[in-house]
């Protein structure tokens, strides 16, 4: 009777679960797989294990082609500054949009909601024209405006209802012990709030890292960051697709490692407020 229900168990929980980790992450196995092919399988029978294990594409990738560490330096930079101005801006404006009432609130709220509504592509014109105007174009801080414009109305209503999940009665104490507004903000709220800040930021840092529309628009070749890299080993007479795939790989490597080591506190972010009692 136990064997059969570990049995059950197996085809009702595991193998499924077996079967979604497979399907998940059989894209990635197989550009790596491409990235390592000798070049001469790459165009011939399918193979699931090259006869041959090579590191030529990650060779050339840093050395002959494109200058892919400099891409990677700025898009770091950019996605980085772009978090901390984000992620700043959208926690303040959430945090008055949560505990204040005044006149207009519902409809800004319905405001930055639409803007998620219509295609980036939709705001080229008047951010290219925006950026030439301030002498930004060209420059990261071209991109970090552009992306805080479309990152920011999901982040406020993210944080939001983070915020509508904590109690008032938290700020009230501290506000009964000697707090004022912003002391109970920043030592009371905002570690609590710790997790989800953390999965806001997370979406943030992982738009602005594998943007391309914006970035082929408003860079050059001194700052392009990494999609638009990518985008230029497609040449008009073919695809390299082991280097094409080496710097896949290369640039899924640092979402990678912060996921690596903010996934406990993400996992708490997501489900906060899930529960309540």
């Amino acid at each position: 009777m136990r064997k059969q229900s570990i049995g059950k168990r197996f085809l009702m929980t595991y193998l499924p679960l077996i079967a979604l980790l497979i399907f998940i992450l059989f894209p990635f196995y197989w550009t790596f797989l491409t990235s390592i092919k000798p070049e001469a399988e790459l165009y011939g029978a399918v193979t699931y294990w090259p006869s041959a294990v090579i590191w030529d594409n990650y060779k050339k990738l840093f050395t002959t082609t494109v200058d892919f560490l400099k891409a990677m330096k700025n898009s770091f930079i950019v996605a980085s500054i772009t978090t901390v101005v984000s992620l700043t801006a959208s926690t303040l404006a959430a945090y008055a949009f949560s505990r204040y009432r005044f006149k207009g609130r519902k409809f800004m709220m319905a405001l930055f909601l639409s803007n998620n509504m219509f295609p980036t592509v939709l705001l080229l014109i008047p951010l290219y024209s925006i950026m030439r105007n301030l002498k930004l174009l060209y420059t990261p801080w071209a991109l970090v405006l552009a992306y805080t414009t479309f990152t920011l109305p999901f982040s406020v209503w993210l944080l939001n209802g983070f915020f509508n999940d904590l109690p008032m009665s938290l700020e009230e104490a501290a506000l009964v012990d000697g707090c004022n507004r912003r002391m109970a903000f920043f030592k009371i709220i905002l570690p609590i709030l710790g997790p989800s800040l953390v999965a806001t930021g997370v979406y943030i840092f992982m738009t602005s890292w594998n943007e391309y529309t914006f970035a082929v628009m408003f860079t050059n070749n001194a700052s392009r960051t990494i999609p638009v890299a990518l985008k230029s080993l497609i040449g008009q007479l073919g695809v390299d697709w082991g280097l094409l795939t080496a710097g896949g790989i290369i640039t899924i490597i640092p979402v990678c490692i912060m996921f690596f080591f903010a996934q406990k506190r993400l996992v708490e972010g997501l489900t906060a407020g899930a529960v309540k009692g």
